[in-house]
């Protein structure tokens, strides 16, 4: 089965690419695989102390991906499933899609502030001809209604 993977961030962005992610996989019979990266910056302390915050940050993505989870299953009849990686996120995504042969589109949600599209958005087009999978940005002000129309 081919999969979208979607990146799972606190970006307003992130939710017209969830969306978008799990419509196409609805509408084509695929699957949604939602990624979230716990940035290395986060466990610069003592190994104890490092450790309580990398389970909390596991608990918040947890939670946040429950809310997109839930939508995926009961409006879009998709159930996604929920990868957590450790690192820099750029790094990660490459990753995730050389290691899971199902991937067949990386879905990225572009910002809409005069600072650009977002880091991702940035740094992934700058190799997008190199991945092995196509990149598809959904522009951050799309509608619900024109996403649907689109998917």
């Amino acid at each position: 089965m081919r999969k979208f993977l979607v990146v799972l961030d606190s970006t307003q962005e992130c939710l017209n690419a969830m969306r978008f992610a799990a419509m196409r996989a609805s509408h084509t019979g695929g699957g949604v695989e939602v990624l979230s990266i716990i940035p290395p910056e986060e466990f610069n302390h003592w190994v104890g102390v490092a450790e309580i915050m990398r389970e909390e940050a596991r608990e918040r993505i947890h939670a946040h991906f429950e809310v997109f989870a839930k939508w995926m299953r009961d409006r879009q009849g998709v159930d996604p499933e929920l990868v957590i990686r450790e690192g820099e996120a750029v790094d990660q995504i490459i990753a995730q899609i050389n290691e899971d042969t199902e991937i067949g589109v990386l879905v990225l949600g572009a910002g809409t502030d005069k600072g650009g599209p977002g880091p991702l958005v940035t740094q992934l087009t700058k190799s997008a001809g190199s991945l092995p999978i196509p990149v598809t940005i959904v522009p951050g002000d799309l509608s619900k209604e024109r996403l649907e129309a689109i998917t």
